[in-house]
């Protein structure tokens, strides 16, 4: 039967049970868990050295009150990554190529951000839709134009990272069809293919972390001009 490459961004069910709910679970059963030990681990060691500086790097520009977001943030920023990796791995399903996930992922952590300002600091928060200095003939196209940009963050948030996955997983699935295809007919030209898979398959690891990192460095931007 012939499947369209689209078919593995569909969400698989079985038994009338989604299996995205589990995808979504199992980077937590993967974490190691803190030892009551003086000394940790290896794993545990490298794993609390990454949380630490990441959050020390994300929120070192934020106010003190925007610290309270450090559990959620690093949270996210750990779910995004691990389902974007175990994504990678043949015959698994990735949910962050899901427009619908990222979107329910964006929106109410932008809207939080958004309501903490318009409560803590109003005014500086409806100004951030008006430049400083604004002739009076351009106010209201200025103040739709900020208004617009505004509410297209979220998009913005969840398109970037469902195009950006689903683009190298359809990559990495054309270039393998090509070197399975070709292995028969011309050798030579599948081995230099399949060398071409395997860079891009180190690139897809790259960019499955980098998308983590610049969906809560994003959300940490929009907290910082709110707190």
């Amino acid at each position: 039967m012939n499947l369209s490459f689209f078919d593995q961004f569909m969400s698989p069910i079985f038994l009338g049970i989604p299996l995205i709910a589990i995808a979504m679970l199992m980077p937590w059963v993967l974490f190691p868990n803190p030892s009551v030990k003086w000394l940790n681990n290896r794993l545990i060691t490298l794993q609390s050295w990454f949380i630490h500086n990441f959050t020390k790097q994300i929120f070192l520009p934020i106010n003190l009150p925007g610290h309270k977001w450090a559990l959620l943030l690093t949270s996210l920023m750990l779910l995004l990554m691990s389902l974007n990796l175990l994504g990678l791995l043949p015959y698994t399903f990735t949910p962050t190529t899901q427009l619908s996930l990222n979107m329910g992922l964006a929106v109410p952590l932008w809207l939080a951000t958004v309501i903490i300002g318009l409560r803590n600091q109003p005014t500086i928060a409806l100004g951030h839709l008006l430049p400083e200095g604004t002739p009076t003939l351009l106010i209201p196209v200025l103040i739709i134009i900020e208004t617009i940009s505004l509410f297209i963050r979220p998009l913005a948030l969840g398109v970037r990272l469902t195009a950006n996955l689903t683009a190298g997983h359809l990559l990495i699935q054309l270039i393998a069809t090509a070197a399975f295809v070709l292995l028969p007919m011309m050798p030579t030209v599948a081995i230099l293919t399949s060398i071409v898979l395997f860079l891009l398959t180190l690139l897809e690891i790259a960019v499955a972390m980098i998308q983590a990192y610049v969906f809560v460095l994003l959300l940490s931007l929009y907290l910082q001009e709110n707190v």
